[in-house]
């Protein structure tokens, strides 16, 4: 991507043509539950008090989201893609994975969500299934709302049911979500 250097998060485009090197790797990754939500990985730091506010308001709107998957190294991707090849053949697994050095999740700004394992009395905790073992995880409670609402926090989802794969290289994944910051990813909306 001509956009490669680690500052450059906010416009590295990563897809099945454009990718960074297998040496990018973010030097302020921290856990992602710092952000208060359920879940595992890391981010990068810089998206922590966005992740935070969406989580918050995604509580008290009664549609809490876990993080399932955050950042992934290019030797994890490796790991990652030869999985979907083993399982679904090389074609499929381009439209569901991507090869090493064309993920968003090695940006470090880029998550899988999915639902928490528990949720009562205004709290979550845990995380549960796969999003992707959901017929439409787009269409559940967390899934809506960050649909509707993420944009406001900085996120977007990358692969949207309308797009995909033809605009968008990839599958419909309502449980992708990349960090760009409030300001441009108003502008994306």
């Amino acid at each position: 991507t001509k956009y490669g250097h680690t500052g450059d998060w906010y416009r590295s485009l990563v897809d099945t043509i454009y990718r960074v090197s297998s040496h990018y790797a973010p030097t302020d990754l921290v856990p992602a539950t710092r952000a208060g939500a359920p879940g595992t990985g890391s981010v990068r730091a810089i998206i922590i008090d966005d992740l935070k506010a969406m989580y918050r308001a995604a509580l008290a709107a009664r549609a809490p989201f876990a993080v399932k998957s955050a950042y992934r190294s290019y030797n994890n991707q490796v790991g990652t893609f030869a999985g979907w090849v083993r399982k679904a053949g090389l074609r499929r697994a381009e439209l569901a994975s991507a090869r090493p050095g064309h993920s968003e999740h090695q940006l470090g700004t880029s998550m899988d969500l999915t639902s928490p394992l528990h949720f009562s009395g205004g709290r979550a905790s845990g995380v549960g299934k796969g999003p992707w073992e959901y017929a439409d995880w787009g269409t559940t409670a967390a899934g809506t709302w960050l649909r509707n609402n993420s944009w406001k926090y900085g996120f977007l989802m990358s692969y949207p049911k309308v797009g995909s794969p033809q605009k968008t290289c990839y599958k419909y994944e309502p449980w992708h979500f990349r960090y760009f910051g409030r300001g441009l990813a108003a502008k994306i909306h």
